[in-house]
Formats: structure tokens, C-alpha cells, sequence
């Protein structure tokens, strides 16, 4: 085995499975764990994903916020054990990569357009589960259907067990 393959390998035990489907323009909220001395609290930083680099392991976040009108930006890396959650709370709707044209602005300039209909992760999802229950509605609504072939034998059984039944009728009588 070559050392890339190997540095892979260990690499996927580390990736996180739970990540939520989310791109540049989302607004998010990282809920990062803080350590302080002996207790572990969590902190949510909310704010609008401005670039998404890397891969694997290495793969990062950046995310820009305006707090009290001073705007302020943190890179994360997304598959770091610190981070416990991440929620996209609003999909946007951008047409560049990166939007780092984001940092010297405030106020509606800073804004990005929201992403109007159902959203991705939640339409995959629902879609799917939507899609099963109508094909488990529609299984249930339909009676067994039966080939003519079946429905002979099962007359020629029904045939055969009321012979059977007179004849019993008939040995016990007599």
C-alpha cells in the first residue's frame, strides 16, 4: 500500500457522517464545543457561509456575521471533533463562489436573496419518505392480484377440501 492510500484510510474514520447539505450563501449555525477548565459548554455561531474549501479532512467553513454593526468572520474546520452541530437555518440564493465581497459591507448591502420553494435537504428527504408512503398506500389499496392459473387452483382446492369434508361427513354417519 503507498502512504496516500494508507493517510486516506485513517482520514475516513474521521469524517463526520452527519454534515447537513449546505453551500456558499446558507445561513448556518455552527454549534462549536468550548472547554473551559473542567466543564464543556456549547457555543452557536450563526451566520452566512462566505467560502467552502478543501476536501476531506481538510475541508473548512468561513463564515461572516455583522454584531453590532462591526462584521466579524470565523473559518471552521468541518469535520473537527469541537464542532457538535450545524443547522442551515436559510438557504441563499448567490451566483458566485465565494463572497468575500460580503466583508466590507453592513446594513442591505450585506444581505443575500433567499432561495424561495422547499428546501434541499429537506425535499430529498421528504421526497423520498413521501415517495414510500404512496407506494406502501397504493400496495395496501390494491387487492392480491391472482392469474387465472392461481385462481383455478385455488378453486380445484376449495373443490378438493369440500369432497374431502363429504367424504368424512359420510364415514362418520355410517
Amino acid at each position: 500500500m503507498s502512504r496516500s492510500t494508507i493517510i486516506e484510510k485513517l482520514e475516513e474514520t474521521s469524517l463526520k457522517k452527519d454534515i447537513p447539505d449546505f453551500r456558499v450563501g446558507d445561513t448556518v449555525r455552527v454549534h462549536t464545543r468550548i472547554i473551559e477548565g473542567q466543564k464543556e459548554r456549547i457555543q452557536i455561531f450563526m451566520g452566512t457561509v462566505i467560502a467552502r474549501t478543501g476536501s476531506g479532512l481538510s475541508e473548512t467553513l468561513s463564515i461572516h456575521r455583522l454584531a453590532y454593526g462591526v462584521g466579524m468572520e470565523r473559518v471552521f474546520f468541518l469535520h473537527s471533533p469541537r464542532i457538535a452541530k450545524i443547522e442551515v437555518v436559510r438557504e441563499g440564493k448567490v451566483r458566485r463562489a465565494k463572497l468575500y465581497y460580503l466583508r466590507g459591507t453592513s446594513g442591505k448591502a450585506s444581505k443575500v436573496k433567499a432561495r424561495v420553494g422547499k428546501s434541499r435537504r429537506v425535499a430529498n428527504k421528504e421526497d423520498m419518505e413521501e415517495r414510500q408512503e404512496e407506494k406502501d398506500a397504493i400496495e395496501d389499496q390494491q387487492p392480491e392480484m391472482t392469474t387465472p392459473q392461481e385462481e383455478r387452483t385455488i378453486e380445484q382446492t376449495e373443490q378438493e377440501v369440500a369432497a374431502i369434508e363429504q367424504t368424512e361427513q359420510e364415514t362418520s354417519t355410517s
